[in-house]
């Protein structure tokens, strides 16, 4: 992949608007999701998320850390404008997520395994259109494509189809789309899960990258491992509950605990018996 990747350089000419801040920053507040499910002949509400509140910096990883199932992706989608709260509110890069999804999609990368590639396009077809669909000026987005293809080693298969690419070429691929519009705020839902070392190394590098760039990043797992390489701040997140946040090195010195694995289990715990 080269020493790092193209990341900077491109400004996407609508990342001028007027409101929008010189350091993009996350804010959430009290945010809250509710799903009805049918259980036979009555509904039940599942609280997914419950007021989980943070602020991610410009040029921090902030990490999401919780179980499958703990409420991270669905924060992250809120957060995308995927899904839109029950209560609460959040602004993405200085713009609301309810009022202004339009200009917070802009200004969002957003990276997972589950994202799924177009087969019958090409990789550099399904890069191309997602650049028209964040309103890239086709001068702009052609430069940008080879600028992109050329640092992740993708020419030799930029014109194959995407059902066609490896494990590996698919998640260069969908990197390329995340970086098309070259977003300041980056999210990242468990995006290494189910991958091979080398892929997974490769979305790790990524992120860090996105780091270095300044950029706003959130980056959610469930593995400890990747949390201790890779995050500047924590949050733990369970049964769709913040239950603590700060550095490693905090969190470490507040609970008595020097492995992170030992830190979550005990914070699980506390707050599965504080519920009950």
């Amino acid at each position: 992949m080269g020493s790092s990747l193209l990341i900077q350089g491109f400004r996407n000419p609508r990342s001028s608007d007027e409101g929008e801040p010189a350091s993009s920053v996350i804010k959430a507040r009290q945010l809250c999701k509710n799903f009805v499910s049918r259980k036979r002949w009555r509904k039940e509400t599942v609280e997914a998320v419950r007021d989980v509140s943070f602020t991610c910096r410009s040029g921090e990883i902030y990490g999401l850390l919780g179980a499958n199932g703990a409420g991270k992706t669905t924060t992250l989608r809120m957060l995308g404008t995927i899904l839109r709260p029950t209560s609460g509110t959040a602004s993405v890069a200085g713009f609301d997520i309810g009022s202004d999804a339009h200009r917070v999609r802009q200004r969002v990368g957003f990276l997972s395994t589950q994202t799924a590639l177009y087969g019958r396009l090409t990789a550099r077809e399904f890069v191309q259109y997602f650049g028209r669909l964040h309103d890239v000026s086709e001068e702009d987005l052609d430069r940008r494509v080879e600028e992109i293809f050329e640092r992740l080693d993708m020419n030799e298969f930029r014109d194959r189809r995407c059902d066609k690419l490896s494990t590996g070429q698919k998640q260069k691929t969908s990197i390329a789309r995340t970086l098309i519009h070259d977003p300041p705020v980056m999210i990242f839902d468990e995006p290494t899960a189910g991958l091979d070392v080398l892929a997974q190394r490769t979305i790790l590098a990524f992120v860090r990258e996105c780091r270095d760039r300044k950029k706003t990043v959130i980056f959610s797992t469930h593995v400890m491992s990747e949390a201790e390489k890779l995050c500047d701040r924590l949050g733990i997140i369970h049964s769709g509950r913040l239950v603590a946040e700060g550095t490693i090195g905090e969190l470490r010195q507040k609970y008595a605990m020097d492995d992170l694995e030992d830190l979550f289990v005990h914070l699980v715990s506390q707050n599965g018996k504080e519920a009950a």
